[in-house]
């Protein structure tokens, strides 16, 4: 069991065997266990005769049992140094120390040669002992086994740049030996300077989609204001028209409407995609700068060719939403209708002719 920061003891010396819970004004009884006053006195009451849970030696007559000062001062205190303990959030590394415990303490580093993780309080020995001392500390990670080479359990400290992996020094004396071979450091160094340039690319390509998704709002606006303004000139004709002609104008609304419901459809899908693709290339950003900013040059090294990588995207140069796609449709077809009329009105009487024209003007 481990112990908590400066206490010896490990923490189950100072939990009541009844209530598991850190003593809490503690008393010995004559045969040398402790209990807390409270579980000691709910158990006896509990019986005929006064035993002791921990080893059943009777007691005859019940004795009087006095606090033990000394201990209830310890225990305390151990309870006081437990408060103040960092606990180790969900989902982060936790000393394996004091794993073995109820104590969850968050982790401060991780040692690649011990191949543990050690809180603060743990952590200690290495910064005091000179043997401890050299060995490699790295901010607290998962996995610290999987840094090992499988074939000759050395740390995976050295990057062969023929092979493309990490390996450790035995590597590179045998099946890599005459490779190109450097630190995981440098390596990881030269892959953080290309990262750097992957970021500076993806973020290029958001803000060519931000640009192209302000030019589709723009098309869009004009698509608008041009079917607003055919609208309003096809009214104008309309309004000359009798009212056998209506029905038409209703068809014509309604076809210039679905137009413009198809280019508003076509602008918030592709508005949707670029989204999408912006979102995609911000999250690649941030996971980016994430691992630039990490110490871990092996997790660098494993997870940047893929982020590294620009996701597949939509070629845009080409790819707008049309705002003449309303443009003259109505005038045409009133135009069309026009003439229709004109011609199917030619053989009234005059007197009929020169109303209708009158009308239709």
């Amino acid at each position: 069991m481990a112990s908590l920061g400066c206490f010896p003891l490990p923490e189950e010396q100072f939990q009541c065997s009844v209530c598991q819970q850190v003593f809490t004004d503690p008393v010995t009884t004559p045969c040398g266990h402790n209990f807390c006053r409270a579980c000691l006195r709910a158990a006896w009451d509990g019986g005929d005769v006064c035993r002791c849970p921990a080893c059943d030696k009777p007691f005859t007559p019940r004795p009087e049992m006095s606090i033990n000062a000394a201990f209830k001062e310890l225990a305390d205190a151990f309870r006081r140094a437990a408060a103040a303990v960092r606990r180790a959030e969900p989902g982060e590394v936790a000393c394996d120390v004091c794993a073995a415990t109820s104590l969850q303490v968050g982790a401060l580093k991780s040692c690649l040669v011990c191949l543990t993780s050690y809180c603060e309080a743990h952590l200690e020995p290495h910064r005091r002992v000179g043997a401890l001392m050299v060995h490699k500390l790295i901010e607290p990670a998962t996995g610290l086994q999987e840094r090992m080479c499988r074939k000759h359990e050395r740390l995976l400290e050295m990057f062969c740049r023929d092979e493309m992996e990490c390996v450790c020094r035995f590597c590179t004396e045998t099946q890599h030996k005459g490779h190109r071979a450097v630190a995981v450091e440098e390596e990881s160094g030269e892959r953080k300077v290309q990262m750097k340039k992957s970021e500076e690319d993806f973020q290029l390509m958001i803000q060519e989609r931000l640009k192209k998704v302000e030019e589709i709002q723009s098309c869009l606006k004009l698509s608008n204001t041009n079917t607003d303004t055919e609208t309003e000139a096809s009214d104008l004709l309309f309004a000359s028209l009798i009212r056998s002609v209506e029905e038409r104008q209703a068809e014509v609304n309604a076809e210039v409407k679905e137009k413009r419901g198809d280019a508003e459809r076509r602008a918030e899908e592709l508005g949707d995609e670029l989204q999408q693709e912006i979102s995609e290339l911000q999250r690649r950003c941030a996971e980016l700068q994430d691992l630039r900013d990490s110490e871990d040059h092996l997790n660098v090294l494993q997870k940047s060719p893929s982020l590294m990588s620009p996701p597949p995207t939509r070629d845009w140069a080409e790819i707008d939403v049309d705002p003449e796609l309303c443009v003259g449709t109505l005038r045409g077809a009133l135009s069309k209708l026009d003439r229709t009329l004109t011609h199917e009105l030619a053989g009234l009487k005059k007197e009929g002719r020169a109303s209708n024209r009158e009308i239709l003007q």
